[in-house]
Parts: structure tokens; C-alpha cells; sequence
């Protein structure tokens, strides 16, 4: 797991080991510091020696600053080595995540992967930032420093050993109890998101249903479970603070209860003691430096655990060794087509489909709600694989296509229109970058855009909010489908993308579709028999099963399903007028 995430330090390697380096260097010198104000005690100040006074504190006063210098370096370094490795962990996150089906993405929700590209990787910055540097000083000062204190005297250092032992077992203790507690805590955090990300998209609805009260008790009681929680495992983890404290006061009783016995009966000189407590305030300090890294690694643990998952998650979806990445034409075929989102035999979501679509038909599909008319069109793209049978464009099995090539030629216009934050033109050139603003007004115009879009001050600069909140739901639907046709493509799939338009504008659309892309086979999701009442065939589905496949004029003298919507729609119109 360790191993995984730290494939993303990778330019930032040099710095990571730059900054141990220099922390090493300035240990070695703090260490030397106090041997040197034990001979500046001894030979010296005891002995009212000026000249050896002056050398020894000269090079005292040249360590310090040589300490400085590479204290600062590390400093520099680790903040480097960190955020660069932070920066990388969230572009591999990020780029893995593009990789995702569909299916990929429903095993984690959009709110989880928010918490696991944020809180999550700032935690782990945080504790690499800190083992590559405290936690290299800590032990090295440890280490170093006890030495230090055996040369001068054995038997003080076993304090050190006794205390650092005993601290050592409490803390295992307190993080064995803290660590699922904060695992439990993350977990929160994604519900907590999920939330927040719901009311700010559906802040209108909540608003008109006035529902806010509402919202703010979901909320305060997701926020108050992760108060109690991350309570519970700080007030562990805060008992680090008193045991620690409790060590070294203990520490240095000892020492110098010990240290003054040792000095009156002659088997320490005043230089010495001055060093072995400078070494336990070092040693001490180490101590309280290590406990700080490991109630880092306890919290950062989990979220190691959860940005490996986004790492290894294996895309469902892959493109083959030998992809064609050309379609020939915008002919459909599914060839005993099965579905299943969990893909299983006994929860099927298609059944025995069997469709054969001509490049350029207009085909229109309708069924009730859970029919599984959005399910059928996604194959196309493949934004999902069957189960079992085939789905061929131009011939070819989409399983062989290069996914890019292909949903280069499938345009789709899902029922859950998306603009993002930008101006008009910004968000139409996502069907093609280089577009021209000729190219740009003729999909337009075919898409019955430009009647609003002229009517802007700015135009096509005009600005459009994050998820087109300025603009209405029928003028949203029409930016889209000029985006999608932008695409220039061989089949053009509209699930239920002119439902907020109004019937007038969705029987231009309609027009233009025939005149402009005669040869782009159309596939129209409705719920207006007016919107597939034109189209060369119609697909009726009836719980996840083909009832019929014919043009209107005979859906309407044969099948039952069709002449009911038919009937409910047309004819109670008629008589409501």
C-alpha cells in the first residue's frame, strides 16, 4: 500500500532524499554542541581561561549557524518533496478517474472521490512531509544523544532507556484503539460531502419546497456524528501530551537527583552534567517529535488505504491490443443483446435484444419509466459492455473499437444536460476545440439556439454559471445538442434532450435534423409520442424487452403499448381543448 502511493514522488525524488541528508547534517551538529559546552564549562569558565573560552565559543557560535542553515534547507526541501508528491497524487488520482466507466464510478460516490483528492491527500502530505523530515531527526537525535550520554555516564542513560520503553508501549496502545476510530471518521466525511453536494445542486428545489430546515438537521446530524467520533479518538490521541510529559519531568528528576549525587562524589565534573541534561532535553524532544509522526501516520493510514483504492480500481472498460479507430458508418446492430448493471444472469436489465439499424434512420425509442430506454443507448458508446451477445457500429463490435475513435462518432445528448462554468462558445467547442464560429452558428441553427443566443449582450461570450444555472432548461437542452453535433458525428443519440422544449421548437429541431444530417443516423428517447411520431422506426420497450420494432403508422394499428401512449397524449388533448 505504502509502496503504491509512493510511485507518485517521482521528480520529486531528489528532494526527498535531500531532506534527510540535511537533517542528518544538522543533528550531527546539535549533538556536537553540547560536548562543546562541557569542555567551555571544564576548561574554561572553571578555569578562568579567556583564550580557550574565545576558541570554543567561536566554534559553538560556527555550528549554530551551519545548524541554521541546514535546518533550513530541510525545511525548504521537505516542503518541496511533500507538496510536489501531493500535486502528483492528485493528478494519478485524477487521471485515473477519467479512466473510469461508469460502473467504476458508481462504486465510489462523487462526494467520496471530493474527500479522497482533498482531505485525503493533504493528510498524507502531511505525514510524508513529516517522516521525511521530523522523522529522521527524532530517531537520529535519539539515537546520537543516548550515545552520547553512555560515553559521559551508563548509568544516567538507562533512565532514557527505561523511559523511552514505557512511552514506546503506550503509545502502541493509544494508536491500536485511535486508528479505526479515524478510518470510522473518513467514512463520515463522504456521507458529510454527499450531503452538502446534494443541497448545493438541488438548492432551488429545496428552496421552493422550503425544506431548509430540513436540510440543516440532515446536516448538523452528519457534522455532530463526525464531532463525536474524531472527540473520541483526539481524546485518545490526546493523552500522548500527559504521557509524554509525565516522561520527561520523570526524566529529568531522575537525572538530576542522580546527576548532583554523581557531582559531589566527583564522577561527574559540572561540564558533563551541563551536557547530559542539554542531551535529555534532545532525547526528550526526539521522544515528543516521534509521538507527533506516529498520531500522524494513525490518521493518515486511512486515507492511504482509501487513495490506493482509487489507484487500483481496474477500469471495466479497456480498449483492445489491435483497435480500429475508424467507423465506417452509423449502422446499430445488437445481436442477442443481455444487460446487467451488476452483472448478473438473473438481474437482467436488457433481454434478448435483437436490433438492426440502417446508417441515417431516425429511430425513435419509448417505454414506460424504467424500461430501460437510457440503458439501451449506452451501449452504443460503450459506456457500458453486454453481458452477454453484441453491440456492432458500422459493422464492427464496439469491444474492438478504440473507445475514443467511437465516442468521437457517437454523439450523445444525455437526459442529464451538463454546461459548465464558461462562456457559450467555451462550452460548444467540447465538441470540437478548433471550431470556427461559422461552424459554430450552423449547428446553432440547427439546434434553434441562435434565437436566444443573439438575444445576449455578449452573445456566444456570454457566461454560463457552473451546471448552466442562467440559463433555462430548454435553452440548456439546445446548447447541448449544437455541442453534440459539433462533434460532426456518424450517430446522434437524444435521450429525452428536448423534454423542456417546447413543441413548436422540438419539431424544428426535428426539421433541421432531416435537412442539415440526412445521413447521421438519429436515435430520439421520448416521452412525447410527437417527438418519434416522424421517425422511420420506433422501438417500443417494455421492461427491458423489445415489444416492437415498426414504423408509427403500424405501431399504431398493432401494438398495444404504443397506442396507449398514443391515445393518452393525442387524444386527451383533443379533448381537453
Amino acid at each position: 500500500m505504502i509502496k503504491r502511493i509512493l510511485k507518485s514522488v517521482r521528480e520529486y525524488k531528489k528532494a526527498t532524499f535531500l531532506t534527510p541528508f540535511y537533517v542528518s547534517l544538522e543533528v550531527i551538529l546539535e549533538v556536537l554542541i553540547p560536548i562543546l559546552m562541557a569542555d567551555i564549562i571544564d576548561k574554561g569558565i572553571e578555569k578562568s581561561d579567556f583564550k580557550v573560552i574565545f576558541i570554543i565559543g567561536g566554534i559553538l557560535v560556527l555550528l549554530a549557524i551551519l545548524s541554521l542553515i541546514f535546518g533550513a534547507l530541510s525545511g525548504k526541501y521537505a516542503a518541496l518533496a511533500s507538496s510536489g508528491f501531493a500535486k502528483n497524487l492528485r493528478k494519478d488520482m485524477y487521471y485515473k478517474i477519467q479512466d473510469y466507466s461508469f460502473s467504476n464510478i458508481e462504486r465510489f460516490s462523487s462526494s467520496s472521490l471530493v474527500t479522497r483528492l482533498t482531505t485525503d491527500v493533504n493528510n498524507v502530505q502531511m505525514a510524508y512531509q513529516m517522516i521525511t523530515r521530523i522523522a529522521v531527526r527524532a530517531p537520529m537525535m535519539l539515537l546520537f544523544s543516548l550515545l552520547m550520554v553512555f560515553t559521559i555516564n551508563a548509568k544516567l542513560a538507562l533512565i532514557f532507556l527505561i523511559v523511552a520503553f514505557v512511552l514506546g508501549f503506550l503509545l502502541i496502545w493509544i494508536a491500536t484503539i485511535a486508528h479505526p476510530l479515524f478510518e470510522g471518521v473518513f467514512t463520515t466525511y463522504d456521507e458529510l460531502n454527499n450531503g452538502v453536494q446534494e443541497n448545493v445542486r438541488g438548492i432551488r428545489v429545496v428552496k421552493a419546497y422550503v425544506q431548509e430546515e430540513s436540510e440543516i438537521n440532515k446536516f448538523n446530524k452528519i457534522s455532530d456524528k463526525i464531532y463525536k467520533d474524531f472527540l473520541k479518538a483526539e481524546k485518545l490521541v490526546a493523552l500522548n501530551n500527559p504521557i509524554m510529559r509525565l516522561c520527561i519531568y520523570t526524566s529529568i528528576l531522575l537525572v538530576s537527583w542522580f546527576g548532583a549525587h554523581y557531582v559531589v562524589g566527583g564522577i561527574l565534573t559540572s561540564g558533563e552534567l551541563t551536557s547530559v541534561v542539554t542531551y535529555a532535553a534532545q532525547i526528550l524532544n526526539s521522544l515528543m517529535m516521534l509521538s507527533m509522526v506516529y498520531v500522524m501516520c494513525i490518521i493518515s493510514l486511512p486515507s492511504i488505504k482509501r487513495i490506493v483504492e482509487v489507484l487500483d480500481e481496474k477500469p471495466d472498460l479497456k480498449n483492445p491490443k489491435r483497435a480500429i479507430h475508424e467507423v465506417k458508418d452509423g449502422s446499430i446492430v445488437f445481436d442477442n443483446v443481455n444487460f446487467s448493471y451488476v452483472k448478473d444472469q438473473e438481474k437482467l436489465s436488457l433481454k434478448d435484444v435483437n436490433i438492426n439499424i440502417k446508417s441515417g434512420e431516425v429511430i425513435g425509442i419509448i417505454g414506460g419509466i424504467g424500461s430501460s430506454k437510457s440503458t439501451l443507448v449506452n451501449l452504443i458508446p460503450r459506456l457500458y459492455d453486454v453481458l452477454t451477445g453484441s453491440v456492432k457500429v458500422g459493422g464492427v463490435d464496439v469491444r474492438n473499437y478504440d473507445i475514443a475513435s467511437l465516442r468521437d462518432s457517437v454523439a450523445v445528448v444525455l437526459q442529464k444536460n451538463v454546461l459548465f462554468s464558461g462562456t457559450i462558445m467555451d462550452n460548444l467547442r467540447w465538441g470540437k476545440k478548433d471550431a470556427t464560429l461559422e461552424e459554430v452558428k450552423k449547428v446553432c441553427d440547427i439546434a434553434c439556439c441562435n434565437e436566444f443566443i443573439d438575444k445576449f449582450p455578449l452573445g456566444y461570450d456570454t457566461y454560463i454559471d457552473q451546471g448552466g444555472t442562467n440559463v433555462s432548461g430548454g435553452q440548456k437542452q439546445r446548447l447541448c445538442i449544437a455541442r453534440a453535433l459539433l462533434k460532426n458525428p456518424k450517430i446522434l443519440i437524444l435521450d429525452d434532450s428536448t423534454s423542456a422544449v417546447d413543441t413548436k421548437t422540438d419539431a424544428l429541431i426535428r426539421k433541421s435534423f432531416k435537412e442539415y444530417i440526412p445521413d447521421v443516423t438519429k436515435i430520439i428517447i421520448a416521452q412525447r409520442i410527437s417527438s418519434v411520431e416522424d421517425c422511420d422506426r420506433v422501438i417500443v420497450l417494455d421492461n427491458g424487452e423489445i415489444d416492437a420494432f415498426d414504423t408509427p403508422k403500424k405501431l399504431l394499428k398493432n401494438n398495444k403499448i404504443y397506442q396507449e401512449v398514443y391515445n393518452s397524449q393525442v387524444r386527451g388533448s383533443d379533448s381537453s381543448e
